[in-house]
């Protein structure tokens, strides 16, 4: 593990370990998927193992200001460690975080602070972070979607926000895959 996750895994670990172990479970899950990319990504390998260890740092009830995970957690970082403007980047945008951020009434703030746009490597940590289960486990897309689907309900808005992100998060797992798999 290089510098930037080693940094990065300690943040996770000190917000989500005790308040939010299951959610501290998929962190490390969605850490594990991102350095099965290393070989494939390269120089770029620590920074998204870095992103996948705080995509959902925002969750921490100590950072949960807005209720909006990804903008929670881009702010801390931006805020209160001055990190890398990409990671603070691939943190807000992680999973079509603004398609749920236009349903929350959050996508200019997301839009104003962040940028319009994901990022490079958004496609694989997409990858990392829908196909590790809540418990951390190696799942396929459509599965982690239908769980997310189930856990939400028919009428929530996160559930809105991943069915209209779905072809979008499938297509982005199976582009990573395909790059994995030459690699």
């Amino acid at each position: 593990m290089n510098s930037t996750a080693m940094w990065a895994s300690e943040i996770a670990r000190q917000h989500l370990e005790t308040s939010l172990p299951r959610r501290w479970t998929h962190t490390q899950g969605v850490a594990r998927q991102a350095r099965s990319l290393a070989t494939a990504l390269g120089g770029h390998a620590d920074l998204l193992e870095a992103a996948a260890w705080l995509h959902d740092i925002g969750y921490a009830p100590d950072l949960n200001i807005t209720g909006f995970h990804p903008l929670d957690g881009a702010r801390y970082l931006r805020d209160v460690h001055q990190a890398d403007d990409h990671l603070c980047q691939l943190v807000a945008h992680h999973s079509c975080a603004l398609i749920e951020a236009r349903e929350r009434g959050l996508a200019d703030e997301l839009v104003n602070e962040f940028g319009p746009d994901a990022p490079e490597l958004t496609k694989a940590l997409i990858y990392c972070d829908m196909t590790t289960s809540p418990d951390g486990r190696e799942l396929r897309v459509e599965d982690r979607l239908s769980e997310i689907r189930n856990r939400y309900g028919p009428n929530h808005l996160i559930t809105r926000a991943i069915s209209t992100a779905s072809p979008h998060l499938v297509s982005a797992v199976h582009y990573v895959r395909a790059l994995k798999a030459l690699t």
